[in-house]
């Protein structure tokens, strides 16, 4: 199982093109969230962090397009019809976690957390453990419309990563809870950790429907 190395596509190269541009935008707003964090920590609300929340906006914009694009060609050309659900499916599925990050990006803009400086780095550590989380999922993604032998790898470092997040949340979580913040400022930061890991979780939760794709794909 997992061995096949086969494209799904025959004729459908504006299809495919379509798809792949997908998976880009999600490694874009990936880089371009953990970037926007770095600047949030340092300097707040500043008009640089305006900037990077403006950019995810646009990639989460132009990733709706996209993806109805493809769901019209899907329908309106009768393309992989044997596959036609499943695709459409994870296409939603990869536009979820793109609008994720341009809640959470949104989030951060509206209610300005105050982060202490003391847990600047293990936040750092949490947001590049799920972004990269979500670029393994794009990785996954491409890999199951080209070659299924590599979707099981991606796919590995996708549960890992997404359990290396949950361990560095709880462990901020605690630190947030123990420490002698103010409980109202303990709840938001609490929220905003969850928010952030959950970028991961629905990662995670692609990539398990991904993986039952190709195994009906193998049989």
């Amino acid at each position: 199982m997992f061995d096949m190395k086969i494209s799904l596509f025959s004729n459908t190269k504006e299809l495919e093109q379509k798809i792949d541009m997908l998976h880009d935008k999600i490694i874009e707003v990936a880089m371009v969230f953990k970037k926007a964090v770095n600047v949030y920590l340092k300097e707040k609300r500043s008009p640089e962090y305006r900037k990077l929340s403006k950019e995810i906006k646009t990639i989460e914009h132009d990733a709706d397009v996209l993806r109805r694009d493809i769901e019209n060609r899907l329908y309106s050309q009768n393309l992989i019809p044997d596959l036609r659900g499943n695709v459409l499916e994870l296409v939603e599925n990869l536009d979820k976690v793109i609008n994720e990050f341009d809640e959470v990006a949104h989030q951060f803009y509206i209610e300005q957390p105050v982060i202490p400086e003391k847990y600047f780095e293990r936040f750092k550590e949490l947001v590049a453990q799920v972004c990269e989380c979500a670029e393994n999922l794009a990785m996954a993604s491409r890999a199951f419309f080209r070659d299924f032998s590599v979707v099981r790898d991606y796919s590995k470092k996708v549960y890992m990563l997404e359990h290396e997040s949950d361990k560095t949340t709880a462990s901020l979580k605690e630190a947030v809870f123990d420490s002698d913040l103010e409980l109202a400022h303990k709840l938001q930061l609490e929220a905003f950790l969850s928010e952030v890991a959950d970028i991961a979780d629905l990662a995670e939760n692609c990539v398990d429907q991904l993986l039952i794709y190709v195994i009906k794909r193998d049989i």
